[in-house]
């Protein structure tokens, strides 16, 4: 007899694994040197899972290579792309392994620790009601089914080998013991096939019928021998109950003639020789229990020569922590940057309220500033008004195309969610999947924070128009002719004499360091912004050491390290500066109390500084322009790749809702063959009416064996899980990284809250300051690009 219960592989319909995942790796992954053999790996992955579960299997150690080998796979696969349902959209469709066919077939391939790994791990990750066969009762039942059969081929392996009675009948009596608790807790459901309940009462009775018959050789062999035939009887009871119940499921004619003949052997030497008392059996020694098998731990890799595809490529806690260090340099970075960004700009604006150096060069009192005409030239060499006009000419458009791009992907899911809601209220609790309003909460989210994304977009725009009407005049002036530049600035009388005087030497010799400031400053930007580090080694280390990534504590002590010097240098950059604009502003005023002041000079003077001023603002203005014409191009890409999410994302919507309603229609469509109650099967015979004895947990006490068993009407099943032998049972009836901030305005020396510059109490402010009550807001930052993905289906 070795008749086992074994588990049929579970049927799929094809899932393409390339399309979603190469999508995925094309994203996430476009700037790596790695990219192109992660896609060849996807595609080995999806030859994988076809020779796995694509077509029929031989019952070999091969097949199960292979098995286990995919298995393996997706073990290594799952932390490094972003499954779930609201992410990467992948729809796998398994069918229950127990809807047809038997259960019966070739050995057992899995031991117990399989179905608790799926009970305790697997289904913890299902976001729906899992089918009959993987259910967790269903799978606590096949545990302790593969717990008993493992421990019956020990007891099988040890007969084989002629091991010592006594530890045949425990091995025995332990089997016995795991198939009783297999069936009490598969008694009265409908979780298995109908087969398996008659085959766990047949193996309990075998099993014990076994210990019984070895415990029988070791009373033999210490000659009880009326103990000897009270156990032989008892066995032969056992498999007489097996003969007439489970004859169709399990043999036991080797057994019970084996039996049978070793009961006749020792009646016959009682009869004859011993006359020893035959006792009860429930007064006879306990028949002791060995267990030597537990439910192992599924550890991976299951397979002997298993490499992961995907070696190369970081779990998805790794990303994600990238992601956020990413965009913590970015912001570290950009507010360094920022720093040296607003003090240049608060030394310009000081020395153009000044009317430095032009006021220098200016001793003539007729002629341009050398200063003036340098900036009049660039002006003109970088396109003059009409650059400035033509990019603003171009904000609403590009505006205009990121709202149509992020209305038309909202409005694909309202479409959608309509759809589901209207369907979930016509067919109620049997529309089961997970609300379309409960999925879209991630990406409306994602969709509100781009829309105010987009309305801050807008007050930049209007800020850097309102700026650009300031100065436009100015500006235009600089762009004419050096002629009617010259004839545009009023005259005045000629300050010759201070020509070589300390205090003009003085004034040159600051706003030269001061230049030296901002020359080494440029410097530090290049070098802050070549800064790089791989941090994936310290999160991948983090991860392998504690499970888990403390991302905000590595990243801040690693960016610390990075930019601790250049913070320094900045600051003293920034404290050199304060020093020699305080220099300068005393300078100036003894300058100022030496020229000869007359109304001409000082109109001649107020030009002078609102040229200078207008030129730092065409500068800033353009780069303004720049940043939000590059950051609105940037912001299309993303808003493209949001637009694909929302699109993937109901594509498989309407796929699993087109199943459902398939489902639906053909649940229907049987509807009225179902009216009808099925027969009942026929009631199987009663088992004799055994008591428990405490040697075993086998009922005792049969009628003789040569009454012939009864066959009353049916029994109600009692209100608790019995025992074997059993009452007669009735028959049983599935973000990308984002690039640097493009912010405009993030370094203007309005926007940064970080040590600004002290003017000297009563200074007056310089005209190239904004209007009172209008900070420049700057384009707002992306959100981190590295967003949960779906691949289309």
């Amino acid at each position: 007899m070795a008749t086992f219960i074994s588990v049929p592989l579970k049927k799929s319909s094809e899932v393409d694994l390339v399309k979603p995942l190469s999508k995925f790796i094309n994203v996430a992954y476009q700037a790596s040197d790695e990219q192109g053999e992660y896609i060849r790996a996807v595609e080995e992955l999806n030859k994988l899972r076809k020779s796995a579960v694509g077509r029929p299997l031989d019952k070999h150690e091969s097949s199960l290579e292979v098995l286990l080998r995919y298995y393996d796979q997706l073990c290594a696969v799952e932390p490094k792309f972003p499954f779930s349902e609201n992410q990467l959209c992948l729809t796998f469709t398994w069918k229950d392994a127990f809807d047809k066919g038997s259960l019966f077939g070739g050995s057992v391939k899995l031991g117990s620790g399989a179905f608790g790994h799926i009970k305790d791990t697997v289904l913890s990750a299902l976001n729906r009601e899992p089918t009959m066969d993987i259910s967790p009762e269903t799978m606590g039942t096949l545990s302790t089914i593969m717990l008993a059969q493992a421990q019956e081929v020990i007891f099988l392996k040890a007969a084989s080998d002629k091991m010592k009675d006594a530890v045949i009948a425990k091995l025995a009596n332990q089997a016995a013991d795991f198939y009783g608790d297999a069936f009490k807790q598969c008694q009265y459901k409908d979780n298995l096939p109908k087969e398996v309940l008659p085959v766990l009462a047949a193996k309990h009775c075998i099993m014990q019928a076994n210990a019984e018959l070895h415990q029988s050789a070791l009373a033999k062999q210490k000659k009880r021998f009326g103990e000897e035939i009270a156990r032989l009887q008892h066995a032969a009871e056992l498999v007489k109950t097996v003969a007439s119940r489970y004859d169709e499921y399990v043999s036991v004619k080797d057994l019970s003639d084996r039996i049978n003949r070793a009961l006749t052997a020792a009646k016959k030497d009682n009869d004859f020789i011993y006359n020893d008392r035959v006792p009860e059996i429930k007064d006879l020694e306990h028949i002791g229990k060995a267990a030597l098998v537990k439910a192992s731990p599924i550890t991976t890799p299951l397979s002997q020569k298993f490499s992961d595809l995907f070696e190369k490529m970081v779990p998805m806690a790794v990303q994600q922590a990238m992601t956020i260090y990413n965009q913590r340099k970015s912001d570290f970075v950009n507010r360094l940057v920022g720093t040296m960004r607003e003090a240049t700009n608060l030394c310009n604006g000081v020395l153009a309220s000044l009317n430095l150096p032009a006021a220098l060069e200016d001793l003539s009192g007729d002629s341009i500033p050398q200063s003036i005409a340098e900036k009049a030239r660039s002006i003109v060499q970088q396109g003059g008004l009409q650059s400035i006009e033509q990019l603003i000419k171009d904000l609403p458009e590009l505006l205009t195309r990121n709202r149509e791009i992020l209305d038309e992907s909202l409005k694909m899911l309202d479409e959608e969610e309509t759809t589901d809601n209207d369907l979930r209220a016509k067919f109620n609790q049997r529309w089961n999947r997970t609300p379309s309003g409960d999925l879209y909460k991630p990406l409306r989210a994602e969709g509100a924070n781009f829309r105010s994304i987009l309305d801050k977009a807008v007050q930049a725009d209007q800020v850097v128009k309102e700026r650009y009407n300031t100065h436009c005049e100015m500006i235009a002036l600089l762009c004419k002719p050096e002629n009617e530049l010259s004839a545009a600035i009023p005259s005045a009388n000629p300050t010759k004499t201070l020509q070589g005087s300390e205090v003009v030497n003085m004034l040159r010799s600051q706003i030269t360091k001061l230049d030296e400031i901002k020359k080494e400053r440029e410097t530090l930007e290049g070098e802050v912004k070549a800064v790089t580090f791989d941090m994936s080694v310290s999160f991948l280390t983090a991860l392998a050491r504690d499970g888990a990534i403390n991302e905000e504590q590595l990243s801040s002590t690693q960016l610390e390290q990075l930019y601790g010097a250049y913070n320094q240098r900045v600051q003293a950059s920034l404290r050199t500066q304060e020093e020699l604009l305080g220099q300068v502003q005393t300078s100036h005023q003894e300058f100022s109390n030496l020229k000869q002041s007359n109304a001409e000079s000082n109109q001649r003077e107020e030009v002078l500084k609102k040229l200078a001023s207008a030129h730092d603002s065409y500068v800033e203005i353009s780069n303004n322009l720049r940043e939000g014409t590059k950051f609105y191009n940037d912001l299309t890409e993303i808003l493209l790749k949001f637009q694909n999410k929302c699109s993937d994302i109901v594509f498989a919507r309407k796929t699993e809702r087109d199943e459902l309603l398939k489902y639906e229609t053909a649940q229907n469509s049987t509807a009225g063959a179902e009216q009808q109650p099925p027969a009942k099967p026929p009631a199987r015979p009663p088992p004799p009416t055994f008591t428990p004895h405490a040697a075993s947990s086998t009922p005792a006490n049969a009628a003789p064996a040569s009454t012939p068993p009864n066959n009353p009407p049916p029994m109600a099943p009692p209100t608790q899980a019995q025992g074997p032998p059993y009452p007669s049972y009735q028959g049983y009836p599935g973000y990308y990284q984002m690039p640097m901030g493009y912010n405009p305005y993030a370094y203007g020396q309005y926007n940064m809250p970080y040590m600004s510059y002290q003017a000297t109490p009563g200074q007056a402010g310089y005209p190239g300051a904004p209007p009172a009550g209008q900070p420049y807001p700057g384009y707002p930052q992306h959100p981190p690009q590295q967003q949960p993905y779906y691949p289309q289906q």
